[in-house]
């Protein structure tokens, strides 16, 4: 939480010292939405093998543009956002091949979808076209996340998993439902934009969220030291104009 909120403090400061200097106003406020795919793996430590869970997430998205500091175009983001995370184990023998069930010549899969109200909030910079073009940007900020439902997909009786020949034989959590539902971290990527007056803005981003909360307890009682999760969003967007700063001069 320390982290998130240093985040918050610097996005703060410096937006606040951006607009202090002499740069060049905007007043611009931006809608729309978008959606992507999630790929996930959760750090689980006793160790979990595991290939990336692979979701969708759509949501909405909020953008004020507040200053063109000299070639940095400098903005805040906020969204929310419905996304399926989670995690898919890969369950292989000593010879790294799937694990076959005991009653039935097929591999055995296990993958658990948390689906979660995702908020992030970005400090912003782009440089390029704001009006009509190609603008690059990079944000950063901090991401909170409430989980609202998780389902486990699986195709063998957890009674009857073939544990003689896992290599690994950490399985508490395929039992385990998630007992922290508040999850945080901190979220930033990099993407391009295209906009056209009479049309919109189009955003394409790449971004990395890294979980500083855990999904199960971590005191020395608990089976799990460390369960936070780790994504990769690629996320296309929409967004129309609501204010537009009236200058002519602006590209």
């Amino acid at each position: 939480m320390r982290v998130i909120g240093l985040s918050l403090v610097i996005s703060y400061l410096s937006i606040g010292t951006v607009r202090a200097q002499v740069g060049e106003y905007r007043n611009d406020f931006a809608v729309g939405g978008g959606g992507g795919v999630t790929l996930t793996t959760v750090n689980f430590q006793p160790k979990v093998p595991q290939d990336q869970y692979q979701g969708r997430m759509f949501g909405l998205t909020m953008r004020y543009t507040g200053e063109k500091y000299f070639n940095s175009i400098c903005s805040v983001v906020a969204e929310a956002n419905l996304a399926q995370v989670g995690w898919k184990e890969s369950i292989l023998d000593k010879e790294d091949q799937p694990v076959m069930r005991i009653d039935a010549d097929i591999p055995e899969r296990y993958e658990r979808q948390l689906t979660y109200l995702q908020v992030p909030v970005f400090a912003r910079l782009g440089w390029g076209r704001e009006r009509r073009g190609f603008q690059f940007f990079f944000q950063v900020g901090p991401q909170i996340g409430f989980l609202k439902s998780e389902k486990t997909k699986k195709n063998f009786d957890i009674e009857l998993r073939n544990s003689e020949k896992r290599t690994s034989q950490v399985i508490a959590q395929d039992t385990m439902a998630v007992e922290h539902s508040f999850d945080y971290g901190i979220a930033g990527g990099v993407g391009v934009e295209f906009s056209h007056p009479k049309v919109g803005h189009f955003l394409l981003e790449g971004r990395y969220y890294y979980g500083l909360g855990n999904l199960y307890g971590n005191s020395k009682r608990d089976y799990f030291a460390i369960s936070n999760m780790q994504s990769i969003i690629i996320k296309l967007s929409y967004l129309f104009d609501i204010t537009r700063t009236k200058n002519s001069k602006i590209k």
